[in-house]
C-alpha cells in the first residue's frame, strides 16, 4: 500500500494509490478506493481461523487523503454477513447517506452487492478511522484514516521525521459472532477477548506469537509522529513506550495544546497523535497497551506489545517493558483527561457555544429484563433515560427523508422520567425500562448541551459515547452526581477539548456542547460494543435549515435496499 505523491491540483496526474485504483484531481483532489470485504484464514496466536477482512488485510488498508479532498470508496461485500462501514469522526455534512451505521443511515450491503461511499473532507485534518458498523464485525474490519492538512499548511507542532499508524485492537481465537450468539442465548455477556493487539499482532507476551509482533525501526535523534487508534471493541486502553515520553498534539483529529506524559489513555473509538523523540540509548523498547477498568467488574489484564527498535540494534537484544499505570488507576485517568485542551489558536479556534438553546440530561443504566427465550430466563440490558433502543428494519435516515411513518418516534425524553440518587448505593432493579425506537428532534442550528450521567443501576462503569456527524466540546466532567446549581460554574468555555468520542467516568458525568448545524439523522451510542448491543444508543433527528444548502442531500442511486 503506497501513499500517492501529490503533484498539486494544477497538474493532472495518475499514480497507484491502493490496489490498482487511480487518483485523478479535479477542482479538489479525488481519492478513489476499492474495499473488497472477504473471509480469509489468518493465523494469530496458536492457530488459524477464518475472519472477515478488507482487501485481505488485517487491520484493513489506510485511507490517505488531504483536507478538501473528495473521497470515493467502493465497498463490495464477499463475506457471508451483511455489512456497512462507518467513517468514524468524519462529519459528512448534509450527507448521512455516507455515514454508515446499519439501519440508522443505510440498510446494510448484502452479500455479493456493492455500495460507493462518496464524501467530502471539509474543515478536518488529522487521524480518524473506519470500521464495520453492524454486529461485532469491527473486531477485524477496521483501519486508519489519515487526513493531511491543505497544501502549504504546516502542522502546529514540530515537523516529524516520519509517521506511523498504531492501531490497538482485540482478538478472539474463536468466531466472535458465534461468541455473541452464545451469550445472547444465555442472556449474558459473551466471552472476553483472548488477546489485545497492536497493528493486528499481540506481541511476544502471548503463547505461539513469536512471529506476530509489530516492530518499528527508528533512527536516534529524530522526532516521530504516532497516529494511535483504539479500535478495541470493549476496553479502554493505556499505551506507553518504555524509556520514552509521549507529547500529545491531537485528539480525534483536533489539535491540542501539547503536553508530555509517560502514558496515554484512549477509550474505544478515540484517536490520539503523539510525538516521540528517539533520544534514548540505542536499543529495543517495548510499546505496550493494556486495559483500564476501575469498575467492580472482572476483566482480563492482557498486555499487547510491539517493539520500537533503534537502527542497527540486533533482534537478540531483550526489549525493555514500560511501566504502565495500574489496571484500576482512576487518578491517572482523571488527571490525564484533565490535561486535554483545544489549541484555540487564530488558525484553529475553539468555537464553543456560549449560549444554550436546548438542555438535555441523559442517564446511563444497566439492568436485567425478563427473557423467555434465554436459558437463564433473563437478559442483561442497557438504557438511556430508561429507554432501551430497538433497531429498526429500515434506515432511520430513509424514513426521515421520505417521511415513512411508523419507523421511529421523536419523543425521546430530554431528562430521565424518574430522578434518583444516580451514583448512590447499587440498585439491582430497573426503574421502568421501556424498549422502543425513540429519537430526539433538534432544530437546525440550535445549540445543545448534553449531560451524560453514569448510574449505579447494577454497577457503575465508564462509558465512551460517540456522536455521529459532529464534533462536540467537552466543557465539564466530574465524579458523582451532576449538580446543576454548582457544576456549570466550573465549565471550561475557553479551550475545552473538542472530540467525537468522550468517556463518561465511572460513577460520574460529562457535559458536552455542540451546534446542530448538520441536518439529518445522527446516531449516538456507547462505543463499548457489548453495551451498544444491549440498547445503549439513540439518535438525533436534526431538522433541515430554511434553504436547500442547509438540507439533507438526496440519497445516492446505489443506496442499499432493505
Amino acid at each position: 500500500m503506497a501513499k500517492c505523491k501529490d503533484y498539486g491540483l494544477a497538474t493532472v496526474f495518475v499514480c497507484l494509490c491502493l490496489f490498482g485504483v487511480f487518483s485523478v484531481p479535479v477542482t479538489a483532489a479525488l481519492k478513489k478506493y476499492q474495499f473488497d470485504i472477504q473471509v480469509k484464514n489468518v493465523s494469530r496466536l496458536c492457530h488459524a481461523k477464518p475472519i472477515v477482512t478488507v482487501n485481505g488485510m488485517f487491520p484493513g488498508p489506510t485511507i490517505y487523503a488531504r483536507e478538501g479532498d473528495r473521497v470515493l470508496v467502493n465497498v463490495t461485500n464477499y463475506a457471508q454477513y451483511n455489512m456497512s462501514i462507518h467513517w468514524h469522526g468524519l462529519k459528512q455534512y448534509r450527507n448521512g447517506w455516507a455515514d454508515g451505521p446499519a439501519y440508522i443511515t443505510q440498510c446494510p450491503i448484502k452479500t455479493g452487492n456493492s455500495y460507493t461511499y462518496a464524501f467530502n473532507i471539509t474543515g478536518q485534518r488529522g487521524t480518524l478511522w473506519w470500521h464495520a458498523h453492524i454486529f461485532w464485525l469491527r473486531a477485524t474490519v477496521y483501519g486508519a484514516i489519515v487526513i493531511m492538512p491543505k497544501q502549504g499548511t504546516p502542522f502546529p507542532f514540530p515537523q516529524p521525521y516520519r509517521e506511523a499508524n498504531i492501531l490497538l485492537g482485540e482478538w478472539w481465537n474463536n468466531d466472535v459472532e458465534d461468541a455473541v450468539k452464545q451469550g445472547n442465548k444465555l442472556g449474558m455477556p459473551p466471552n472476553t477477548s483472548d488477546a489485545h493487539t497492536i497493528n493486528g499482532k499481540p506481541g511476544p507476551l502471548f503463547p505461539c506469537s513469536e512471529k506476530h509482533t509489530f516492530a518499528m525501526e527508528v533512527e536516534q535523534g529524530k522526532t516521530y509522529l504516532l497516529r494511535i487508534v483504539n479500535a478495541a471493541l470493549n476496553d479502554e486502553l493505556f499505551f506507553a513506550i518504555a524509556g520514552h515520553n509521549l507529547t500529545v498534539v491531537e485528539i480525534d483529529a483536533v489539535y491540542t495544546k501539547p503536553f508530555t506524559t509517560e502514558a496515554i489513555l484512549l477509550a474505544p473509538g478515540q484517536t490520539t497523535n503523539v510525538l516521540v523523540q528517539t533520544n534514548q540509548v540505542p536499543g529495543r523498547y517495548f510499546m505496550a497497551a493494556r486495559p483500564f477498568m476501575d469498575a467492580p467488574l472482572s476483566i482480563d489484564n492482557k498486555t499487547a506489545t510491539a517493539i520500537l527498535q533503534y537502527k542497527g540494534i540486533p533482534n537478540s537484544v531483550l526489549p525493555l517493558l514500560p511501566q504502565l499505570p495500574a489496571l484500576n488507576n482512576t487518578a491517572f485517568a482523571l488527571t490525564y483527561n484533565a490535561k486535554l485542551r483545544s489549541l484555540n489558536s487564530p488558525s484553529f479556534p475553539a468555537n464553543v457555544p456560549l449560549n444554550v438553546d436546548r438542555h438535555l440530561f441523559y442517564t446511563i443504566g444497566l439492568g436485567i429484563n425478563p427473557c423467555p427465550t434465554c436459558l437463564n430466563g433473563t437478559r442483561l440490558t442497557a438504557s438511556l433515560n430508561n429507554i432501551t433502543f430497538v433497531m429498526p428494519q429500515i434506515g432511520l435516515l430513509q424514513a426521515h427523508y421520505f417521511n415513512i411513518k411508523g419507523v421511529f418516534r421523536t419523543d425521546f425524553p430530554d431528562r430521565p422520567p424518574t430522578p434518583f440518587n444516580y451514583t448512590g448505593a447499587p440498585l439491582t432493579a430497573n426503574l421502568g425500562t421501556n424498549s422502543g425506537t425513540r429519537v430526539s428532534k433538534v432544530e437546525f442550528n440550535s445549540t445543545v448541551e448534553l449531560i451524560l450521567q453514569d448510574t449505579n443501576l447494577l454497577t457503575v462503569e465508564s462509558h465512551p459515547f460517540h456522536l455521529h456527524g459532529y464534533n462536540f466540546f467537552v466543557v465539564g466532567t466530574g465524579v458523582g452526581n451532576f449538580d446543576p446549581s454548582k457544576d456549570p460554574a466550573k465549565f471550561n468555555l475557553v479551550d475545552p477539548p473538542e472530540r467525537n468520542t468522550v468517556g463518561v467516568p465511572t460513577g460520574g458525568w460529562v457535559a458536552i456542547r455542540f451546534r446542530a448545524d448538520n441536518p439529518g439523522v445522527w446516531f449516538m451510542h456507547c462505543h463499548l460494543e457489548l453495551h451498544t448491543g444491549w440498547g445503549l444508543k439513540t439518535a438525533f433527528v436534526v431538522e433541515n435549515g430554511k434553504d436547500s444548502d442547509h438540507s439533507v442531500l438526496p440519497p445516492p442511486k446505489d443506496l442499499p435496499p432493505c
